[in-house]
This record gives C-alpha cells, sequence and structure tokens, in this order.
C-alpha cells in the first residue's frame, strides 16, 4: 500500500454505475483483507477462544465486519444494475480525498482491478512503507 497525498487527476465525467462497481470491488477487498485477520487471531487457541468471552466476542466482531462489507457490496451491486449508464459522475473530488494510491488508482482510473490489494503470493515480511 502506498499513501499519495500530492495526486490529481483531470475533471471526467463517468457512467455511475460504472463507478459504483469498482465501489463494490473494492468492498469485496475489504471483506477479503479482514477474513485473513481472523484465523491469526484465532491461531491455534481456537479452543482457548470458546471459553474466552473477550477474544469470542473479537472474532465476532471480525465476522460481523466481513458480513457488513460484503452486505454493502452486494446492496451497491443491486441497486447498480437499475441505474441508467447515461447517469454521469465526476469523481475527482472524491478521489482525490482518497489516501491509499492502490485504491486512488483503483477508483478513479476507470478500470476494475482484479485481484486483492495483497495477494497471498507475497512473502511474509515483505511489505511497502507508508
Amino acid at each position: 500500500m502506498q499513501t499519495d497525498y500530492l495526486g490529481h487527476m483531470p475533471h471526467v465525467e463517468e457512467a455511475l454505475p460504472e463507478v459504483l462497481m469498482r465501489i463494490v470491488t473494492e468492498l469485496h477487498d475489504v471483506a477479503y483483507l479482514i477474513e485473513r485477520i481472523e484465523p491469526q487471531l484465532a491461531g491455534d487457541h481456537g479452543a482457548d477462544a470458546l471459553a474466552n468471552p473477550d477474544k469470542m466476542m473479537v472474532l465476532q466482531g471480525i465476522d460481523l465486519a466481513v458480513q457488513k462489507t460484503r452486505g454493502l457490496a452486494e446492496f451497491i451491486d443491486t441497486i447498480t444494475a437499475s441505474i441508467p449508464d447515461a447517469w454521469m459522475v465526476d469523481v475527482t473530488t472524491a478521489v482525490n480525498l482518497v489516501k491509499l494510491a492502490d485504491m486512488k488508482k483503483a477508483l478513479g482510473n476507470g478500470m476494475l482491478r482484479h485481484g486483492h490489494s495483497q495477494p497471498l503470493t507475497k512473502a511474509a515480511g515483505d511489505f511497502e512503507a507508508f
């Protein structure tokens, strides 16, 4: 992940359904990233989590965050189907408020990103400073 505070986009109008589908993609990516945390927290202490109410609440909160994120993605995806392609929006200001360069690019360049922001092929310990 990189942080980009200085990037600016030219003002361009885009079809609202395309913009919303890029948001859907980002929400699915967020759900995936959150979901990857859960096994790390449970670890080898899965049985311990059942006996520890505080740990169980954290794991349930993570599960709820994944469900809510996916629910928002599905909601936006579903209502997007009924929005005419002729509805145009300028996302310049909104995209310029996004701090993560990868997300800014994914939301603002008019191209759907395939894959996740943290692919499983990265070696443990690899990171990008931000």
